[in-house]
């Protein structure tokens, strides 16, 4: 208790005549900003905190200062124990105690994961100041005032603090008035001045110098995507004046912009250039080329637009290498070509990164000409990878899996890869018999896949989708058979896939997708299912029924008693059956057909992603997804056409099985706010809705949706809220249309801990399929009353490469309680729903 009051004195590491931070505050015409670009320049900030307490700085403060040391005055203090210690050990031994974990590891693991005080220090105060002064001049504030105003807090109650504000007068903001330029190079100003209105600089507008440094950016990226390959930064320059009569105190600026021909330099001897276009002469492609080699050894051969040079056979074809490059013959020089070519070559997926020589051709006196050598090492023809996976769920105690997949590249000289993945899970079930191994579960599947670096289809899609958004087919096919891991199943699946990138933009076109689960001893769904089993078995307890039915303790028998009881009760073969009872045995009866029916889906999807970054940790991220999918309109054309009909349901067969029908669509949208320092709003939308159709009265439960979770609602269990109201009393609750709101408030606690702060809000529903009950169901806006509420906080810690999450939920609003308890009649330290997750959920 001593060693955590000691720790809780934020100033215990504040050496005499030094003062720890406590605030900051930035004043900016008498008027408090938190504006995060300011704080950007502060260059000393408080140290973290959560709820008000510096947690990082507490568990600095639990280390020791030099613990070695420490060590090693304690031993002298003790010579009787360092005499028995070197006897037991050895006098090195015992020197190294000193470097143990136990003696000065965990102190140095304290100080690592905790923050080291920050003692004001005058120096960073100033150039704080100056940071503040250059900013303000960056945004037009050329006659802005910053200072300093420290306050020290050296008393009994607050020992050893400082604050310090820092006060900003602006003035008045200086505006661009007139534009010109001067360029001396004619075909740079021929290309300027058709490009002139997309200029970042405009009359009228504030002078802001990262316009101006954008500005450059814009030109130079401009000049050198329109030929002109030696085009330099450095030759972009702003002129800018003012006219310095106080009369005409306007605070107008005129600006020139001047760019100059190249400069080039070689040793003493200074040459000017003017700017030239330059094209591409002859384009070469070196397949397996050595630096080093003799060139003259290879082999070519001349295709539409590039020469290929191969050694002893070409093991490429020509048209890949060629549709893979962006350089032309004849075209002007880009940039965006050059990063073109190399993300197009990596597309393929048989090269190693590309290295691309650019020089200028032969016997071309004016250097206009350029000679492109690229060069290519081919990856491995075969590679081999091995996964291992230890896990645990709600049904696997332990589980191991153990995967290979082995690589094949450019079998048929296209380009393609061939991938073989083997998969294989053994584990333990947590309710397994007595004499049952341990190991009572398994999983084996095998998943075949060739890739094509381009769309393969009936005809030439290049004028559709072009090369340059890197498109990819994609043929899988999988086997799979899992036991005792739910029901024991097969699956089979197949798909034929489509993916392209139009910019930062993905689309996803699964143009066949194929699944058949067949399930093989459904007899054992009230085994699996232990608690729509128990939901069962309560009602049968209420009313007489057979004893052949049940067991030595009175319960129902698997599957004999379970089947015939809800054959019973569904036939008015229970004398007195209530109607709550009723429709439980019901949804009982219509839950376990759904989860042993074999399904067999057949369907068509569109996914198109909008986003500005692929990294959900980024705190300006954002992506909107949208999907639209379709399934059982192709099979249906063909078993209507061959008037394949099952005349005792009137369903639709194809080859003798009966497939489901739905179209499905769903949008999710996720945006990152930055708030500074750190800190950030994350937020996501989620709506889903699948409409069965034609053969199916309600969607198949794998594309059905569920509610709760570690990335859902976290103030429930992954399917254990909803549908709508009623109260999840059966094993995985799903329904076919679901709506999910999200917000989360990160933010930093200390080196690699960050916290959150989340809101969740949503549910499942029923809509427009075959469910009878009404608490399920979406009716109209009335039903979102319906929606679920849960809030919590959440412990990070960032390993680099992966987050590791723990979230703690709890339930605000409960819609499966009566209207006057939904609200905060769950919030309790006991009814926390811990759930850890890698990653960020959104």
């Amino acid at each position: 208790m001593t060693i955590l009051l000691s720790a809780c004195n934020a100033t215990k590491r504040v050496p005499d005549n030094a003062y720890l931070l406590d605030k900051t505050k930035v004043l900016v015409n008498d008027v408090k900003t938190e504006d995060a670009k300011i704080d950007n320049f502060i260059l000393q900030k408080p140290n973290g905190s959560l709820l008000g307490m510096p947690l990082g700085l507490y568990i600095y403060n639990l280390a020791k200062e030099n613990p070695e040391q420490d060590f090693v005055d304690w031993l002298e203090e003790h010579p009787k124990t360092h005499k028995t210690l070197d006897r037991l050990l050895s006098q090195k031994q015992v020197g190294r105690l000193q470097k143990s974990f136990f003696v000065s590891g965990i102190h140095n693991q304290l100080k690592k994961i905790g923050e080291a005080p920050v003692i004001l220090d005058n120096s960073k105060t100033k150039s704080t100041v100056n940071y503040l002064k250059a900013y303000y001049r960056s945004i037009g504030y050329f006659n802005a005032t910053v200072r300093d105003s420290v306050f020290l807090k050296d008393t009994k109650r607050k020992k050893q603090l400082a604050d310090v504000s820092y006060i900003i007068k602006t003035g008045e903001q200086y505006f661009i008035d007139d534009l010109k330029t001067s360029i001396s190079s004619s075909q740079v100003d021929s290309v300027y001045h058709l490009h002139r209105h997309e200029s970042l600089l405009k009359s009228q507008k504030p002078y802001l110098l990262a316009d101006f440094n954008a500005e450059r950016s814009r030109l130079t990226n401009l000049f050198r995507n329109n030929g002109f390959y030696t085009f330099q930064q450095s030759s972009i320059n702003f002129e800018i004046t003012r006219d310095t009569i106080a009369t005409n105190n306007d605070q107008k600026m005129d600006v020139v912009t001047v760019i100059d021909d190249l400069i080039e330099r070689d040793g003493d001897e200074v040459t000017v250039k003017p700017y030239r276009v330059h094209r591409f002469n002859k384009i070469r492609i070196f397949t397996d080329y050595e630096m080093g080699s003799d060139k003259s050894e290879l082999d070519s051969i001349d295709y539409k637009n590039v020469t290929v040079f191969y050694k002893n056979k070409l093991r490429y074809r020509p048209r890949i290498l060629e549709m893979a490059t962006a350089f032309k013959k004849g075209a002007i020089y880009s940039d965006e070509n050059r990063s073109l070519t190399y993300k197009q070559i990596n597309n393929l997926r048989i090269f190693k990164y590309p290295n691309i020589d650019l020089k200028y051709a032969e016997n071309d006196s004016l250097q206009t000409k350029l000679d492109a050598n690229i060069y290519l090492l081919p990856m491995d023809k075969f590679s081999l990878r091995l996964t291992n996976e230890l896990k645990r769920s709600e049904i696997e105690q332990f589980g191991i899996s153990l995967g290979t997949s082995v690589s094949a590249r450019n079998l048929f000289r296209r380009s393609e890869v061939l991938e073989l993945n083997l998969q294989g899970t053994i584990a333990s079930q947590f309710d397994r018999d007595q004499g049952e191994p341990w190991f009572n579960m398994s999983e084996l599947g095998a998943d075949v896949r060739l890739i094509f670096p381009e769309i393969v289809f009936l005809f030439n899609t290049t004028n559709i989708i072009p090369y340059s958004m890197t498109p990819q087919t994609m043929f899988q096919f999988g086997v799979s058979k899992q036991k005792n891991i739910g029901l024991d199943k097969q699956t089979l699946s197949g798909a034929l896939r489509y993916t392209w990138n139009p910019k930062k933009n993905r689309v996803i076109l699964d143009l066949f997708n194929l699944q058949y689960i067949h399930n093989l001893n459904v007899d054992n769904f009230f085994n699996v299912y232990r608690s729509t089993y128990s939901r069962l078995n309560e009602i049968s307890k209420k009313y007489s029924v057979d004893s052949s039915l049940l067991d030595n303790n009175g319960d129902l028998t698997i599957p004999e008693g379970t089947n015939q009881f809800m054959g019973l009760a569904l036939w008015g073969g229970i004398p007195n059956i209530t109607e709550t009872d009723l429709r439980s045995t019901i949804s009982v009866l219509e839950r376990a057909n759904r989860l042993t029916y074999d399904d067999f889906i057949l369907s068509t999807s569109y996914t198109f992603i909008l986003n500005n970054n692929f990294q959900f940790n980024q705190e300006d991220f954002y992506q909107f997804r949208v999907k639209l999918e379709s399934a059982g309109s192709f099979l249906s054309l063909l078993s209507n056409a061959y008037k394949v009909v099952d005349s005792n349901n009137k369903s639709t067969k194809f080859l003798d099985v009966e497939f489901a029908q739905y179209v499905k669509m769903e949008l999710d949208y996720i945006k990152h706010f930055p708030l500074g320092r750190g800190n950030y709003l994350a937020f996501r939308s989620f709506f889903g809705l699948a409409v069965p159709y034609g053969n199916s009265k309600n969607i198949p439960f794998t594309q059905s949706y569920f509610a709760g979770g570690s990335s859902d609602n976290r103030g429930w269990r992954a399917y254990s809220l909803g549908p709508g109201q009623s109260g999840s009393l059966l094993d995985f609750n799903e329904a076919n249309m679901k709506l999910t709101l999200n917000l989360e408030y990160r933010f930093p606690i200390s080196g690699a801990f960050k916290g959150a702060l989340f809101a969740d809000a949503g549910n499942i529903w029923n809509v427009l399929d075959n469910t009878s009950f009404e608490q399920n169901k979406f009716k109209d806006i009335s039903s979102l009353k319906d929606v679920g509420v849960s809030s919590g906080v959440g412990l990070r810690y960032d390993f680099g490469f992966f987050v590791f999450r723990l979230d703690l939920g709890n339930k605000i609003y409960n819609p499966a309680k009566a209207m006057s308890e939904r609200w905060f009649t769950d919030v309790s330290f006991k009814n926390i729903i811990f759930n850890i997750g890698i990653n960020y959920p959104f």
